[in-house]
């Protein structure tokens, strides 16, 4: 069955994840992505490891990470330094719908390879251009990455323990964020351009997105004119909502309302708790957290994370297990919704890959694809705009494509 947006088709000039994760999810809903890489060496991610997936023989292939963000893609090894490279460039953006890059502010423009440039040819074409600050500012000329953006954006501010180092979050996640909000953009954008035939340029920015992503925590600040601080595994607006130790381990409470609470008091053997006018209420409960979130982890002590576990969801208390990978990927849920997919590859054999969350109905996602080796479709790209063996034999010669 033809993918939601089969008939899209998008060239990715972008590397390393926020550019290249929307390129895959776009490929995943269907969209044939051309995937343009440097020759001899490619996506800078493809050498970001261990761990690297291996062949039959033991041999390395391309780490992990390059695998995370290139599903569902073509691969073609082009030198777009060259006046030749950028030819083949531009004659492919006269035949795709959308193109993804997040080189410097204006560094494909030396190259002809900018929005105004390739609009010239192709007047239709959503061009999204993804940087760490956008395309004008004060910081607007420097490089932008994930771990300084989650710093300058607020999101270390209130990540951590109170009374520790600030902490970004486990993967890049602003990274992730700004694929996800620019795969949004092109395909609100492509909409647009049925209504109207017009393409656009789509100015994508790290910083931007961090600020936009910071949700409550924002509107806490601008509601109330106070920076929020760091609460650890706490919840700035719910309690008792974070990590508590139990007889053997950790679990996640998560109480989100008052009935809730007067279950998890009564489970505990606690009532009079519910009914203590210093926690009545969420509200009162969030004022008077450092009194009682001290009683609500002795309690927790009393058993198991199991027993926990067990009890409060029979209860219809929100709780959960703290999964290490393995287990995540061992839970029944997770397997049941197929979280997990294999992929063929032409030289490992079978790549494991992460399944799109998305479910659709009538055009169900396809996993037939793994991410390609550098340059493994260079041939038949550069075959469908017309040029013959002996051409590319020739580039190939000149070192323009790989």
């Amino acid at each position: 069955m033809a993918g939601a947006l089969s008939h899209i088709k998008v060239l990715d000039l972008s590397r390393i994840l926020a550019g290249p994760w929307a390129g895959q999810l776009l490929a995943d809903f269907g969209a044939e992505v051309i995937k343009v890489e440097r020759p001899n060496c490619g996506d800078d991610t493809r050498s970001w490891g261990p761990p690297f997936l291996k062949d039959e023989e033991g041999h390395s292939a391309d780490a992990a990470y390059f695998h995370a963000a290139n599903r569902g893609k073509q691969s073609i090894a082009i030198d777009i330094t060259t006046a030749e490279g950028q030819a083949l460039i531009k004659r492919l953006a006269a035949e795709v719908d959308v193109v993804i890059e997040n080189y410097k502010v204006g560094g494909l423009k030396k190259y002809g390879l900018d929005y105004d440039s390739l609009k010239s040819v192709n007047p239709a074409l959503v061009y999204c251009s993804i940087t760490g600050f956008g395309q004008d500012g004060p910081y607007a000329e420097r490089a932008g990455y994930d771990f300084m953006i989650q710093a300058m954006g607020g999101l270390m501010s209130v990540t951590g323990e109170p009374d520790g180092q600030p902490m970004k979050v486990g993967v890049a996640l602003v990274d992730v964020m700004t694929g996800l909000y620019a795969c949004n953009a092109i395909q609100a954008a492509l909409l647009h351009r049925r209504e109207t035939g017009v393409g656009q340029y789509i100015d994508m920015a790290l910083l931007d997105v961090q600020v936009a992503t910071l949700a409550n925590q924002a509107m806490n600040y601008l509601a109330g004119g106070q920076p929020p601080v760091r609460f650890g595994n706490a919840h700035p607006n719910i309690v008792p909502y974070e990590a508590f130790p139990t007889a053997d381990g950790h679990i996640i409470l998560a109480v989100g309302n008052d009935a809730q609470f007067a279950k998890f008091c009564n489970l505990a053997g606690a009532p009079e708790l519910a009914t203590n006018p210093a926690f009545e209420t969420n509200s009162l409960r969030v004022e008077n957290r450092a009194d009682l979130t001290p009683m609500v982890a002795e309690l927790m002590t009393h058993e198991s994370s199991d027993w926990w576990l067990e009890h409060l969801s029979a209860q219809g208390v929100p709780c959960g297990p703290i999964n290490t990978l393995d287990k995540v990927f061992a839970d029944p849920q997770v397997q049941h919704r197929k979280l997990r997919v294999d992929l063929p590859h032409a030289v490992v054999g079978s790549v494991p890959s992460v399944a799109n969350p998305v479910k659709f109905s009538h055009t169900p996602i396809e996993y037939n694809k793994a991410p390609p080796m550098l340059g493994e479709h260079t041939d038949v790209v550069l075959a469908g705009l017309g040029l013959s063996e002996e051409d590319i034999a020739q580039l190939k010669a000149r070192k323009v494509v790989g």
